[in-house]
């Protein structure tokens, strides 16, 4: 028990401080308090024309913890096709499909779902079975099945780039995603407040 308050009364000490230095600091720097209170978003906030399939940019309030993906890639879908055929892996929608479908699984072990995403990070690779050419809308019919839809609304802030090549020469799409936990509940990572 006496370590508990030892805890506890280190804690308050090193909040009172950083109440301190924070006060110091907008002092000093000259910060609006007020007008940042009334610019700093209270919720997650998509801007841009509703005729855009994605999202301009998205504002998140301080409080939110955020959940990044890594560089999700396609799965097999015939693991007996050669590699190098168009079956081991499919085309481009095919393979982002699976790709979102991968990323969605990802989300729910944590408790979100794709309708917590903000943002999408898209790499496609030129498809040797269509002259070389990147498949830009293969990908965007896939991103309608899973955003911007009447099941999942969302229009997600993203960045589709063309690269030369993925680790797999088989790959034509690789994708990072961006979530934000909605509230505090059950699966928000509450040890984070801690760190």
């Amino acid at each position: 028990m006496t370590r508990f308050f030892s805890r506890v009364f280190k804690l308050g000490r090193w909040l009172i401080l950083s109440v301190c230095v924070s006060i110091l600091l907008i002092s000093l720097l000259g910060v609006d308090v007020q007008a940042a209170a009334k610019t700093a978003p209270w919720m997650v906030t998509f801007f841009g024309p509703p005729e855009s399939p994605i999202s301009s940019a998205v504002a998140v309030p301080p409080i939110k913890a955020y959940y990044w993906t890594s560089g999700t890639v396609p799965p097999v879908i015939d693991p007996n096709a050669p590699a190098g055929s168009r079956e081991r892996y499919g085309d481009t929608k095919t393979q982002a499909i699976g790709t979102l479908e991968r990323i969605q699984s990802l989300l729910q072990e944590s408790g979100l779902s794709l309708s917590d995403v903000i943002y999408l990070r898209v790499y496609l690779v030129a498809d040797p079975f269509k002259n070389n050419i990147v498949d830009y809308q293969g990908w965007f019919d896939a991103y309608a099945q899973f955003f911007n839809n009447p099941t999942n609304p969302v229009k997600v802030a993203r960045s589709t780039l063309a690269v030369a090549g993925l680790v797999n020469p088989d790959w034509l799409i690789e994708i990072e995603a961006v979530a934000v936990y909605p509230k505090f509940g059950k699966s928000f990572p509450w040890y984070l407040l801690f760190h």
